[in-house]
């Protein structure tokens, strides 16, 4: 087992690193296939190889699914099995063409030259200098157009939906671990690692036995913090922090004998401390978690913004709820729909749920192109567009655009538009999981 199951799979190292094998991956909850530009570039490769837009849309549908099984990557080829939405198993395998020896021996040259590169490697990125000073070297890390090649037991010679789905797939793996593209290419990840030590040590032993001037001018200053990080390679395991508590901590009582200074009201001053420990525990979970340290900061909330998260947090007595509802700048009645936004999707979606916008001319013309690729001919529902809101007449359901793009779904209930769901890159997954909870 390595650090690869933070995100769900089950990564086997066969051997000397020459295969790794993921455990299936769940469906992708509401967002794309990839968010690292990496990722994102893998996808580019394949959509500009396939010559069918269909059969990619299919794989696509298949693999948020759940369609793709283990999925198998060793150097020059991926495999998975791959079923369609009748049962039926398929064979399917992507080629790469694996890098020769003097390629990795530029890479290697120039990842110990640039130590950056190497402590960015090991925290799972692949910056796009990294890729850029690899070119330069004359190796190629990421695909282009054609060079991901399909086999299929389906007997398709283009890119099927088998195909398709495996790379999307595999998309999301690299999202994660750059070191499967790495392998994709020829080397593991633990002789990777190797090779590097040992030329980083080499390279330290020439300087101490008379290296260039400037390496002993710079030897004089110290040598600087990600290089030293990179010349060990892998340091010492830091020590296993403290178990974080169950629960959060009691806040203080306030009921005293004592009367409150002028303006201080003690039992909403208690639900405020009861707030803060319950966020202190949230944020030490989340700090302590896989890949925290890649998450983006926060925006900071309004204080409206912030009144709607205690109540969805809370889940307060009535008396709290009127407060909370006063806080944020809505009638009791609509907090339950803003608490429900949140839930589903906190600060983005609550804008969704108040803000109704004009989207300028590009951005329609994406949210339309995007809800005619969506559905198979003759499968799409009828909408009726209303500045940024899709309705389905008669059934009470809607589609919501926002300004990154994505689909938010929503119902009416007792004549008002409620949130129904997270978002979703694709308008018909959306739009399912709206009449779902229907």
């Amino acid at each position: 087992m390595s650090e690869d199951d933070e995100y769900g799979t089950d990564a086997v190292d066969s051997g000397g690193g020459a295969e790794r094998t993921f455990a299936p991956l769940p469906p992708p909850p509401g967002r794309g296939f990839a968010t690292s530009w990496w990722g994102r570039a893998w996808l580019q490769a394949l959509e500009d190889t396939a010559l069918d837009g269909q059969q990619l849309k299919k794989g696509r549908r298949l693999a948020r699914e759940g369609g793709v099984g283990a999925v198998s990557v060793r150097p020059g080829r991926i495999t998975a099995v791959v079923r369609d939405r009748d049962g039926t198993g398929h064979r399917s395998d992507v080629l790469l063409q694996e890098l020769g020896d003097e390629a990795w021996d530029r890479f290697l040259d120039m990842a110990v030259d640039r130590a950056g590169h190497i402590a960015a490697l090991l925290d799972r990125e692949m910056p796009p200098h990294l890729v850029e000073d690899a070119a330069g070297a004359g190796v190629d890390l990421l695909p282009g157009i054609g060079d991901l090649e399909p086999e299929c037991t389906c007997g398709t010679w283009d890119h099927c939906p088998h195909s398709g789905a495996l790379c999307y797939q595999v998309a999301r793996l690299l999202d994660e671990d750059p070191f499967v593209l790495l392998l994709l290419r020829g080397r593991g990840e633990r002789r990777l690692l190797d090779e590097l030590q040992v030329r980083s040590a080499a390279r330290a032993v020439r300087g101490a036995e008379g290296g260039a001037p400037e390496e002993a001018a710079r030897e004089a200053y110290g040598v600087p913090a990600d290089e030293a990080f990179a010349a060990g390679s892998i340091l010492p395991p830091l020590p296993v922090p403290p178990p974080v508590p169950e629960e959060p901590g009691l806040p203080p009582s306030l009921d005293t004998e004592a009367d409150p200074p002028s303006g201080i009201d003690p039992a909403a001053l208690e639900v405020l401390a009861a707030d803060s420990a319950v966020r202190a525990h949230r944020m030490l979970l989340e700090a302590l978690a896989p890949g925290h340290e890649r998450q983006p900061v926060p925006a900071e909330l309004t204080p409206e913004q912030d009144a709607v998260r205690m109540a969805a947090d809370a889940r307060p007595e009535p008396w709290i709820a009127k407060r909370l509802a006063e806080g944020s700048g809505r009638p009791r009645a609509e907090l339950g729909a803003a608490v429900s936004a949140w839930r589903y999707g906190g600060a983005a979606a609550l804008a969704v749920l108040d803000e109704e916008w004009d989207p300028d001319a590009d951005s329609l013309a994406r949210a339309r192109a995007r809800l005619a690729a969506t559905w198979e001919e003759g499968e799409r529902p009828q909408l009726r567009a209303s500045r940024a809101r899709w309705t389905v007449p008669g059934a009470d359901v809607q589609l919501r655009y926002d300004r990154d793009g994505r689909w938010w779904p929503y119902r009416k209930e007792r004549g008002r538009w409620v949130p129904a769901g997270p978002a979703d890159d694709d308008p018909a997954s959306a739009l399912a999981g709206a009449s779902a909870r229907g």
